[in-house]
């Protein structure tokens, strides 16, 4: 990008290409701004990016970022590159030399791969939408065009992680095993162990707690790269708007104050997001926020974790059972869980056993960067135009020009 203007246009391009696409849900501009802002996102304080757009013509047909997360890095102890925010015309042209040019951004940071999308880590809203196109997509996910996904394989990249969202339903206690109701009633007697709603007007403090235990439960996973002070208070700040008390729990040792397991859980803001087709509060869109909430009739667990020393003592199973209680007081009686790695297979296997069906996979893609690594030309080895690359010196938005 040589000005905002071009950065304007990075943003935009989702709002054309979906025009015609009823179940995607448009994002808050001003949000996806804040997010793509390098001094604003406390992202940016340990990671760097370069934004690009393909243009045909003088007209701009797909975008992608590409980014070097050094905290991924340190703490996964890789060489990861990144991409994400994809978005692209059914032109595997502009795709592949969108790849190439991202490729080329991480190869030059000593990057062995690239792998995405990620906008920008796991924390956020990552994977491509790969199956389960016919539900509009829940808060904090994506809805994408079928074709991506032959566009990101046509441009040299292959399979690295699918993950897995499963239908959640809070009403029927008939259907759990007896065993959860069980443990459950076991873990303040037995344990010490309270369980309780966040207190919103603590609200900061208390995303701290939350991602004090999503941190240490979510070490070992793929991916994975724990959340700094200052993006914790940042997650803190835009959630405030959508978090419903009901929701959010805690489970704590109240002798010593030790936080040792956390469940978040959102309503579906996606509900009424998406009457916001233009993606603007102003100037009518906060009034169709606030007339419609109340609407809202589903949630998406976003995450519910236990520190591993203490997965032994029911807290999950109690965390579990304080949904079933929240859905007998507020108009949310079900909706999905978070993604879950394919490779979790206890968590997938306990999914199933309690009557739960997959409504959705996401894909996570990459391409090895180093010497013998797969071409990421268009089919027939060759790009068909005469494309090229252009990196911004200015690190904002480059182009990838016709």
């Amino acid at each position: 990008m040589r000005d905002r203007g071009d950065l304007r246009v990075f943003i935009d391009l989702p709002y054309r290409l979906y025009t015609d696409a009823p179940r995607w849900v448009p994002p808050l501009r001003t949000l996806v701004r804040q997010q793509l802002d390098r001094k604003r996102n406390p992202f940016f304080r340990h990671a760097e990016a370069e934004y690009f757009l393909a243009e045909r013509d003088g007209r701009v047909v797909g975008r992608v970022s590409a980014h070097v997360d050094r905290n991924l890095q340190q703490f996964q102890q890789n060489r990861w590159g990144l991409f994400g925010w994809f978005e692209c015309e059914d032109d595997q042209e502009a795709a592949s030399a969108l790849i190439e040019a991202a490729s080329a951004w991480v190869r030059e940071r000593g990057c062995d791969r690239v792998v995405g999308p990620m906008s920008f880590t796991t924390n956020d809203e990552c994977g491509l939408l790969v199956a389960g196109f016919d539900r509009p997509p829940i808060v904090l996910t994506g809805w994408h065009h079928p074709y991506y996904g032959a566009l990101l394989e046509g441009a040299g990249l292959g399979k690295a992680m699918d993950a897995l969202m499963w239908d959640l339903w809070v009403q029927d206690r008939a259907r759990v095993h007896p065993a959860i109701w069980e443990m459950a009633g076991k873990v303040e007697s037995e344990h010490g162990i309270v369980c309780r709603h966040f207190v919103k007007k603590d609200l900061e403090a208390e995303v701290g707690r939350f991602l004090e235990v999503y941190n240490a439960a979510w070490e070992r996973n793929w991916g994975f790269v724990p959340l700094s002070e200052d993006e914790v208070r940042a997650y803190a700040k835009e959630l405030r708007p959508i978090l419903d008390e009901h929701w959010a729990m805690i489970a704590e040792k109240p002798e010593t104050g030790e936080v040792v397991g956390a469940a978040l859980t959102l309503p579906d803001v996606n509900q009424v997001l998406a009457r916001v087709r233009g993606g603007r509060l102003l100037p009518l869109g906060w009034l169709t926020l606030l007339r419609h909430r109340r609407a809202i009739d589903r949630v998406r667990v976003l995450a519910l974790g236990v520190k591993r020393e203490y997965q032994h003592t029911g807290v999950a199973a109690r965390l579990y059972e304080m949904h079933y209680e929240s859905a007998e007081t507020t108009p949310q009686k079900g909706g999905e869980t978070g993604w879950i790695l394919e490779t979790n297979t206890a968590m997938n296997k306990a999914m199933a056993g309690m009557g739960g069906t997959i409504t959705r996979r996401y894909r996570f893609y990459e391409r090895l960067l180093e010497d013998g690594a797969q071409s990421s030309a268009a089919p027939g080895g060759e790009f068909a135009g005469d494309w090229t690359h252009e990196v911004a010196g200015d690190g904002s938005v480059a182009k990838v020009e016709a």
